[in-house]
């Protein structure tokens, strides 16, 4: 009997090494690869533009530089820079003590002026009347017609300093030319305006357009009409269209490149003028599988992508073509089919046939039970 004991206990020490060596002989399944939905995108075939890169600004075709016609110091401007104006609104107002004494002057000097020519009038008239009858000579008549003339003429003289006056004193106020905004502000309270000094800019927000150059090169291939795909910096991947309005018939002297004036089709934000835009211009265009950058991973000079098939990852070598230099897509020539699965932005760990999960999608306007995070 206590012999038996220690071998009893010496057997089952022996069966429980051996159950734990078996379970470390099986290794456990590996999990699969979860992903979400927005880390998968399905490649469709898209219309490929090619034609001649295009590159400018975008400014408003409607736009007003108000400069200083006289010289006067300025006593306000009522209007900042961003603030929309309505055509014939005050927007700066000059100092006008000197002119509208000029005006006052120039005013009293015409009613001299025409006192004097209704007096040299009826003084013509009455020697006329003595000519007839005999009672004056010829040589008064004479002298007569010329003072009414002279006083006639000094009467048009001072009308014209008058309007020219009225003209002056209207120019000490800077008003709107259309609807729009105001650009800039280039004046405050105080300074002295001389003649041709900028006073505001005054845009239309509405009648932007793409004031693009082109290399001479192209422009055998581009004229009014064709459609130009552009973006706009600051306005991220957002896609614009515009179409050709006119063609420069001459290259700039320094850069040798060519104007060419787009006009943007469709709504467009307000706060565009100004800011750099580059785009194509489509002078032909064709469908094509079109690939993110980061969906490609380069080994050497082969490039393939991570497909995902019936819950497993697949690498796919690819035969890629030109790369888009806009938008820095490249286009697929093999490996890959319209409708096929790809991992956005793969990583270096994946291995061919590995399984995978996708998560669902939460739904809209899911709540989570209260107390839980």
């Amino acid at each position: 009997m206590r012999l038996l004991l220690p071998l009893l206990g010496l057997s089952l020490l022996l069966a429980g090494c051996g159950r734990g060596a078996d379970s470390r002989a099986a290794p456990a399944a590996a999990a699969p690869l979860l992903i979400a939905a927005e880390d998968v995108f399905t490649l469709h075939a898209a219309p490929l533009s090619s034609g001649p890169l295009i590159t400018g600004s975008i400014q408003p075709d409607r736009r007003a530089d108000l400069r200083a016609e006289v010289s006067s110091v300025v006593l306000a401007v009522l209007k900042e820079s961003g603030q929309p104006v309505r055509r014939g609104e005050l927007l700066v107002r000059l100092d006008d003590t000197a002119i509208r004494d000029s005006l006052m002057s120039a005013e009293e000097a015409q009613r001299a002026a025409a006192q004097a020519f209704e007096q040299a009038g009826r003084q013509f008239q009455r020697l006329q009347t003595l000519r007839a009858s005999g009672m004056a000579s010829a040589q008064q008549l004479e002298d007569a017609e010329i003072r009414r003339n002279s006083t006639q003429s000094d009467l048009s003289a001072a009308r014209t300093r008058v309007v020219q006056a009225r003209q002056q004193l209207q120019r000490t106020e800077a008003r709107a030319p259309f609807d729009g905004i105001v650009s800039d502000r280039k004046v405050s309270a105080g300074d002295t305006a001389q003649v041709g000094k900028e006073l505001l800019k005054v845009i239309d927000p509405r009648s932007l357009r793409f004031e693009g150059l082109v290399t001479a090169d192209a422009v055998q291939s581009i004229g009014a009409g064709q459609r130009v795909s552009f973006r706009v910096n600051g306005y991220g991947s957002q896609e614009f269209a515009g179409k050709i309005r006119l063609v420069s018939p001459a290259a700039n002297a320094a850069t040798r490149q060519v104007e060419v004036l787009v006009d943007i089709v469709g709504d467009t934000p307000p706060r565009l003028a100004g800011l750099y835009a580059e785009g194509r211009i489509e002078a032909a265009s064709a469908p094509a599988l079109l690939i993110p950058a980061s969906a490609v991973v380069r080994e050497g000079d082969q490039a393939s992508a991570w497909r995902v098939t019936g819950g497993t990852l697949r690498k796919v070598t690819l035969a890629l073509g030109e790369r888009d230099p806009r938008r820095g897509d490249w286009v697929v020539r093999g490996g890959l089919a319209d409708g096929d699965r790809l991992l956005r932005h793969p990583v270096g760990t994946l291995r061919d046939g590995q399984a995978v999960a996708e998560a669902a999608a939460p739904a809209a306007g899911a709540s989570q039970p209260a107390g839980k995070p």
